[in-house]
């Protein structure tokens, strides 16, 4: 009978301290400029996405067309995504909180670059989708780590 079998509820031990150590990662993560910063700019991202949401009655989850990435920030900030959101699930594999929340701090530059310099709301029906649903993927990306929408601040 191995040890888990014996002492009963212990998995459930390993459970609750892989979320306290996660909950404290994040804690030290949103202390930090970064972490403040990349949660205002998540915060805003899911703000506009919910608005455009409700509004268009449609989910914009999925891949944005990378063809109509025109400006130089959307093109920094669709790779910074999938590199990071690479790098945060090898981290959360490996149970290294703290690597998952520096993965996502590669987010602030390119998330504040896109919000100073790109209008998602634009006239043309094709790159106002493809900017929401690069939106979408910042929401995919840090939800892989931790659920933004739900931190107050």
């Amino acid at each position: 009978m191995s040890r888990k079998q014996f002492v009963p509820g212990m998995e459930h031990s390993r459970d609750l301290l892989m979320i306290v150590r996660r909950v404290e990662a994040l804690g030290r993560f949103l202390e930090s400029d970064d972490g403040a910063n990349l949660l205002t700019g998540v915060k805003r991202a899911q703000n506009i996405l919910r608005i455009e949401e409700k509004k268009d009655k449609r989910d914009y989850a999925g891949s944005p067309d990378a063809a109509l990435l025109t400006e130089p920030q959307e093109k920094a900030l669709a790779k910074a995504i999938g590199e990071v959101t690479k790098d945060a699930r090898k981290a959360l594999e490996r149970e290294d909180f703290e690597g998952a929340m520096s993965a996502l701090a590669r987010l602030r530059a390119p998330v504040d670059a896109f919000f100073d310099k790109v209008t998602v709301n634009t006239p043309d029906a094709k790159l106002r989708e493809n900017r929401l649903k690069l939106l979408s993927q910042i929401r995919a990306a840090t939800l892989e780590v931790a659920d933004f929408s739900k931190i107050e601040g």
